[in-house]
């Protein structure tokens, strides 16, 4: 019987008082009892135990306990949840939620991983350990830097980038009344009008199909001089070839070649002497995109020492790869991303 379990069944015996008042049975839970089930984490940070954790140290934890079915760097392993990015994504089809993008309340993210995780071997984790997987989510989700350290004592200061779009649920004072009255089953509008109507994807409302053709049939401008197309790069095809073996370790966040997209990390077309920060779509972190600002080129010498250590190249860069162990697998990978060069 699982420990759950026992607690459980324990529970509706000593604390069911009004079922067992006529039975003679059951007595009041003692503070210790209660205690096991009470640990909870309220958003004021009431429940939180005393401890803290850095990101660096929750790294080691998330590797070790969580990215088996999160990923390395929370981009989820199979249909297991995602844990970083989706930013800007709850308007989409399919939005993308994540405590960076969705989450109101940093206590639910404690409160859950104390309460469930790891999978399997629920709450085997010290406070310590928490504060800092907690930690290393949130510079996952570019909310905080490197160097932080969270506590007991700042947690209640770090605020979600979603938590304003939650509010109080006001139903009771604003649509209970209106939905409570009588509702009106005859004449209750003097005429029907449609006041707009719905288009279905896979076919083409009539306004729009005509003024495709009539675009279709209007002059089209004379195109522009094409720019002259720059010489392809000379390729060691051995060494691009070594380079697609050591990419295996990028896959998980990044995309080349045809259909690629962009991931938990952006796509790497053309990266090759192009400008940093520069892929349609992608939000980058705020330390990355300033050195784009300023005019940052991923030209061979500049991505080398990036993929050498990232967080020394570019700090605050939110990529939390710490980088290729050699230089052989740095100039294998780049000769290898040479060979997408759109």
């Amino acid at each position: 019987m699982s420990r759950f379990l026992e607690l459980t069944l324990a529970a509706s015996l000593i604390a069911a008082p009004a079922v067992s008042e006529g039975l003679g049975l059951g007595r009041e839970a003692t503070p210790d009892e209660i205690a096991i089930w009470d640990i909870d984490i309220r958003p004021d940070g009431t429940g939180l135990p005393e401890g803290s954790g850095d990101v660096f140290t929750g790294e080691e934890i998330y590797v070790e306990n969580c990215a088996v079915c999160h990923g390395d760097f929370g981009e989820a392993v199979g249909r297991w949840p995602v844990l970083a990015g989706g930013r800007d994504s709850l308007t989409d089809e399919r939005p993308v939620k994540t405590i960076g993008s969705y989450w109101p309340y940093l206590s639910t993210v404690y409160d859950y991983i104390n309460r469930a995780m790891p999978f399997g071997n629920a709450q085997s984790l010290e406070p310590d350990q928490i504060y800092a997987i907690t930690a290393y989510l949130l510079y996952m989700n570019d909310i905080v830097d490197d160097d932080f350290e969270l506590s007991h004592e700042n947690f209640t200061e770090v605020e979600l980038p979603n938590a304003p779009n939650f509010y109080p649920d006001d139903r009771v004072e604003t649509e209970l009344a209106a939905f409570s009255v009588e509702p009106c089953m005859s004449d209750c509008k003097p005429s029907v009008e449609i006041t707009a109507r719905a288009a279905i994807v896979d076919v083409t409302p009539e306004e729009t199909a005509a003024k495709a053709e009539s675009m279709a049939a209007a002059e089209p401008e004379a195109a522009p001089e094409p720019e002259p197309t720059p010489a392809a790069p000379v390729i060691d095809a051995e060494l691009a070839l070594a380079g697609e073996k050591v990419f295996r370790k990028c896959k998980s966040c990044h995309q080349v070649g045809e259909g690629a997209k962009n991931k938990t990390g952006p796509l790497l077309n053309g990266i090759i002497n192009h400008a940093a920060g520069a892929v349609e779509g992608y939000k980058y972190s705020k330390a990355l995109a300033e050195q784009a600002s300023a005019g940052l080129v991923w030209d061979e010498a500049t991505l080398a020492a990036f993929l050498a250590n990232p967080k020394a190249t570019v700090s605050g860069t939110k990529m939390s790869f710490r980088g290729l162990k050699s230089d052989e697998d740095i100039a294998a990978v780049t000769e290898y991303l040479k060979t997408f060069a759109e």
